[in-house]
Order: structure tokens, then C-alpha cells, then sequence
């Protein structure tokens, strides 16, 4: 029986996960996900592609949604109430433009400092109305593409057999960043072949396969690049035609509901007949 074992927030953009044992899933991603960015003198947001140190940032918000707390190595603790009304700014995602509401001066010098450049953090607005493509359409936050990126363990340990048998050291879920990670499927990559599927009281639609990056081979316990894995293993198995290499799914949510940890997973719809248990 397939199950949730993990449940992973991103507050920020590109900034350390939070593990939830329950999360409500919203029709944008589970609660508060990608909620918030860091972005620079520019107005575009601030990755782990060029900045890897944000790994080690680390964003809490309390139960209430209404203060945010960020920490990391060597710095002090700094907490911000979160605006939802000052006026909006102008901030872009990878080129696309959007909103955000600018969350003052104390994240900000915060984050210059740690970072070492200067840096703001903003906020979607309230009614941020984001589209999302993909085989059954969305929204989200500021998340790269879809509400919900679905990774198996299964798919995780075939890749960490293929790199132990080149020589090298298997490596984390983290490296993946995934919202949602499934036990219980022996097979590889069998998210692959979902396409509506029914977890706790909500239900997901497949938008895309994930395409990996560089932030893939970032070490997310010491924030910074690591070598070649796990791109230039899954390059040998995983890559399609054009060059793109991937490796989870990206789902977006048809019926918000809540979640825990150890909920049955109910494939409603695959991608050509149902696998042989």
C-alpha cells in the first residue's frame, strides 16, 4: 500500500523546507509554500542556482499565519509580522512578472547580510491568481511551476543504486525538494504514469514532469555545491529528447483538503493500465 511518508514546506522560495506530520493543501500548494521570495537589487528572485547559501535559511511561521521568523548559521534570529496590505511591487520569477507586497526593512537588511548582496523579501498578494500549464492546469505561489512536486522513495533509491555502483555516496530526498513523498511503491518513477490522484481529503491532477537543474547538486545541509551528482547520473537513464533530465512530478490541486503523514494514496486515473501490485 502506497503511503505519505514526508511532508515538506518551502515558506520561501529556495530557503530550508519545514516537515509537517499534517498540512492543509490549498488549491496553491501546501499552506503557506513558496509564499514568499527573496529577490535582488533587480527585482528577480534569488535561487540556490546563484545563491546556494539559502539553503540554510531557515523561515518559521507561527500557527497563527502571521509572524514569520527566519535563522540561520551564525546570525540572530530576526521575526516580522507578514504584510498582506502595503502596495504592491513589481518582481519577476525566472522572467515572468508578478506581484509581491515588500516585507519591510528588518528582513531585508537580514538577509543582505547573510547573503552578502542586497536583498528583499516580498509576499504574494492576496490575490495573486497565477495560472499554471501543464496537463491539468493550476496555480501556485511563487513555486518554479506547478502547486505540488511528488517524489517517490522508490525512484530515490534507484537513483542512489545507480551512483553507489559508479563509486559514490548515495545522497538525501533533500537534494530534491520535494512537497510530498510516497511509500510504499517498489517500482521507480511510477508517479510518472499517475495522473489523478486522491490523498487524505484532497485530490491532484499531473501537470508535467519535474526537469532538474544545478540546485539538484547543492548540498542542503552545508549550502553549497557539491559535484556532479545527481545530474550527471540521471543524465545517463533519465534525460529525453532535447536534453532535459527528469526526475518527479509536478501535480496541481483539484480538491483542496488536508493531509497527514501515513495517508493512503488511491490512484484514481494512470497513464495506461494500472501496475501489478
Amino acid at each position: 500500500m502506497a503511503t505519505v511518508v514526508e511532508l515538506i514546506c518551502y515558506p520561501i522560495k529556495g530557503c530550508a523546507g519545514v516537515s509537517r506530520s499534517e498540512a492543509l493543501l490549498t488549491k496553491a500548494g501546501l499552506e503557506h509554500d513558496r509564499g514568499f521570495m527573496v529577490i535582488g537589487e533587480d527585482a528577480a528572485c534569488r535561487t540556490q542556482r546563484r545563491d546556494p547559501q539559502l539553503a540554510l535559511i531557515r523561515p518559521a511561521i507561527d500557527p497563527h499565519g502571521t509572524r514569520l521568523t527566519l535563522s540561520a548559521p551564525g546570525e540572530d534570529e530576526v521575526a516580522i509580522d507578514i504584510d498582506t496590505t502595503s502596495a504592491r511591487r513589481e518582481v519577476t520569477v525566472f522572467d515572468t512578472p508578478y506581484l509581491g507586497i515588500d516585507q519591510g526593512e528588518d528582513a531585508a537588511m537580514w538577509l543582505s547580510r547573510f547573503l552578502g548582496a542586497p536583498s528583499r523579501l516580498v509576499r504574494v498578494p492576496p490575490e495573486h491568481d497565477r495560472v499554471t500549464e501543464g496537463w491539468i492546469p493550476g496555480t501556485c505561489g511563487y513555486a518554479d511551476s506547478a502547486a505540488v512536486h511528488l517524489l517517490s522513495r522508490a525512484s530515490l533509491d534507484g537513483l542512489n543504486e545507480r551512483i553507489a555502483g559508479a563509486g559514490g555516496a548515495p545522497l538525501p530526498m533533500n537534494r530534491f525538494r520535494p512537497g510530498i513523498v510516497i511509500g510504499g511503491w517498489d517500482e521507480p518513477h511510477r508517479e510518472d504514469r499517475v495522473r489523478r490522484i486522491a490523498i487524505g481529503g484532497a485530490e491532484l491532477g499531473f501537470a508535467k514532469h519535474t526537469t532538474r537543474c544545478v540546485v539538484t547538486t547543492v548540498d542542503q545541509s552545508e549550502g553549497v555545491k557539491a559535484g556532479p551528482e545527481p545530474l550527471r547520473t540521471m543524465a545517463g537513464y533519465r534525460r529525453r529528447p532535447g536534453g532535459a533530465t527528469l526526475f518527479g512530478c509536478q501535480f496541481s490541486v483539484t480538491r483542496a483538503g488536508k493531509l497527514a503523514v501515513g495517508d493512503e494514496v488511491d490512484v484514481i486515473e494512470w497513464d495506461g493500465p494500472p501496475p501489478e501490485e
